[in-house]
């Protein structure tokens, strides 16, 4: 495998990897299925989520593979039902990510306007150029412009999942979680790498 092919890899993996979407976005999406199959039953649905959440970290442990993705989608999973279960509304159980996404997008463009980008700071180390990025403009631009795709995700799910959630209407707001989940996150992971390989990262002497 050439040395292109690796850092790309590096990247999609740092960033999440196939399989940290799976444990990630499958629960959720099983949630909405059976919360409209079981007559709109929110514990059906929660019991749902949780247990496919529990048997895909088992999958990942017996296969000896990372759990760390597996693991965080659980607690994140566990988040989401215990909301949903205390307020009764199915809605709620994807409160927690408009939250997270909210974040996400200050954090990462607070970390961008004072150009530390955790872009950076995250595949640096990964890509073997630790922090040395910071003294080559056009490497740390680089990270910046990148940066800038995830802000833009960020923001364009809590534009139109927001108004979703305030409305009460699950159907809608979990279609558009699915749609803005797994094709909108590669779609983003795609174009950063399309902007990091331009420019070469910066050699440690």
């Amino acid at each position: 495998m050439s040395q292109h092919n690796q850092d790309r890899d590096k990247v999609v993996a740092a960033l999440g990897g196939k399989k940290g979407l799976i444990d990630s976005g499958l629960p959720a999406l099983i949630f909405l299925i059976v919360f409209n199959l079981s007559g709109k039953d929110v514990n059906t649905a929660i019991y749902a989520a949780v247990g496919l959440s529990l048997v895909l970290t088992a999958m990942r442990l017996v296969k000896r593979e990372t759990v760390q993705h597996a693991f965080s989608g659980l607690i994140g999973v566990g988040i989401c039902a215990l909301i949903s279960k205390r307020t009764g509304s199915a809605a709620d159980f994807y409160l927690p990510g408009l939250w997270i996404n909210a974040v996400y997008g200050l954090m990462y463009t607070i970390t961008n306007l004072i150009r530390w980008p955790i872009l950076g700071l995250m595949l640096g180390p990964i890509l073997g150029e630790n922090l040395m990025w910071r003294k080559d403009p056009a490497r740390l631009n680089a990270y910046i412009r990148a940066g800038w795709l995830w802000v833009g995700m960020f923001v364009a799910r809590l534009l139109i999942q927001y108004p979703l959630y305030q409305s009460g209407n699950v159907n809608a707001l979990g279609t558009a979680r699915l749609f803005m989940g797994y094709p909108l996150f590669i779609l983003t992971a795609w174009g950063t790498w399309q902007i990091l390989r331009k420019i070469p990262t910066t050699k440690i002497n």
